[in-house]
């Protein structure tokens, strides 16, 4: 009779942050094989998520089948002067056994204060009784500082409130993030550093098979391709359906963003997009017109600055991806760019585009310097977070090689 091991029974916190969800671990609580990257580390967080499924439902895992909620995040107390934890990301694919780590979930970063609160990886003396904790985080993936404000009432987090989000069906707390020098390379970091890879606010994507399309290729947040839409023949008021039914277009759309990371120097050949599908992002953008978003709700063109739409690990994306909605106020707030174009042109401090749930503002502080390059000290949004369910997660112990 064959024998099999026994399910592992690892201590987890499940999180909704912004329009993501993803499953929580302190580090320490990982069985040690797993606490080093490396293999064992990916093949326990797939089998958590219950991937690589090839009916694509991620049926025997905690994943969601979407990229927005097939994610997983380790937490520890950080050693890095001047932050309070550590954060690592990763972006677990649904029908491959694939663990993306070249980027960061800027949705999910909404839900790391508070997690780290939770989880007691703050020391007590920082939280107020009520108010705000300031938690400094150290985004590991990509060497960055990301400061959240998290709400306290009674000592604990506050998660509870009248905050709406579109892409989210209930309102919550107010999260308020910074994200430092979005654009600065950091340690760590994949494919940061230059703000703009190719030195043009506007450059020319060159693709077999299409015309040049002008292209604003950008690393803020997360390394980002911005197109227009109707140089792709659409209008920008787009919802899911419109394209993730049409496997012709994911398929060019796949095409474009590896071309794209072959410019950007995110890689070196073109076969190498398909181990890194997390980074960098493809969108496209429009000037303001009136849509109806996925929920029923109209929105007029009066309320917002410009269209975007952003594709995630293959698929459109239901909202915003947080790091793709950094990189548009970054782009946004810099003569020239598309983002910037399509907002109607010129500096601004904030812009509020349409996806496809609905709306989202964010602001970037952009400065000038004399070299004539562009210095972003922070990116700035609001999210929030909400624990959904706190206590175990068991997997077979096979995925350890037990």
């Amino acid at each position: 009779m064959t024998r099999f091991a026994p399910q592992l029974k690892i201590p987890a916190t499940y999180l909704r942050g912004g329009t993501s969800k993803g499953v929580f671990f302190r580090l320490q609580d990982l069985p040690e094989a797993a606490q080093q990257p490396g293999a064992i580390r990916d093949a326990f967080l797939l089998r958590v998520l219950g991937s690589p499924d090839p009916y694509g439902k991620q049926i025997d895992g905690l994943g969601n089948a979407s990229s927005s909620t097939s994610k997983a995040v380790i937490l520890s107390q950080s050693t890095r002067p001047g932050h309070d934890v550590d954060y690592l990301f990763g972006q677990v694919g649904i029908d491959q056994p694939l663990v993306d780590w070249s980027g960061n979930c800027g949705n999910l970063s909404a839900a790391v204060g508070p997690c780290a609160i939770h989880l007691g990886l703050i020391d007590a003396a920082r939280i107020p009784q009520s108010g705000t904790a300031t938690v400094r985080i150290w985004q590991a993936n990509i060497g960055k500082t990301i400061v959240a404000h998290v709400p306290i009432t009674g000592g604990q987090v506050q998660e509870t409130g009248d905050f709406a989000l579109d892409g989210v069906a209930f309102a919550a707390a107010e999260v308020a993030l910074e994200f430092l020098d979005p654009a600065d390379e950091g340690d760590g970091s994949e494919g940061g550093g230059t703000l703009f890879p190719t030195g043009n606010v506007v450059d020319t994507l060159h693709v077999p098979g299409e015309n040049p399309l002008p292209a604003t290729f950008i690393n803020a947040g997360i390394p980002t391709i911005f197109l227009n839409a109707q140089d792709l023949g659409y209008t920008g008021t787009e919802l899911q359906g419109a394209i993730n039914g049409d496997a012709k277009a994911l398929a060019r759309f796949e095409t474009l963003r590896a071309h794209g990371a072959l410019q950007m120097g995110l890689i070196k050949d073109l076969s190498e997009a398909a181990q890194r599908q997390h980074t960098p992002k493809i969108a496209f953008v429009a000037p303001p017109a009136d849509y109806t978003a996925s929920s029923g709700k109209h929105i007029q063109a009066s309320d917002i600055d410009l269209l975007v739409r952003a594709l995630s690990m293959g698929q459109l994306h239901h909202a915003m991806m947080g790091t793709a909605a950094v990189a548009i106020g970054v782009a946004a707030a810099i003569p020239g760019t598309l983002v910037n174009l399509a907002a109607g042109g010129g500096k601004r401090q904030s812009v509020r585009f349409g996806h496809p749930s609905g709306t989202l503002r964010v602001g970037a502080e952009a400065a000038q310097q004399a070299s004539g390059e562009w210095k972003i000290t922070k990116a700035l949004m609001g999210r929030s977070a909400r624990i959904l369910m706190e206590g175990w997660v068991r997997v077979p112990g096979e995925v350890l090689g037990r």
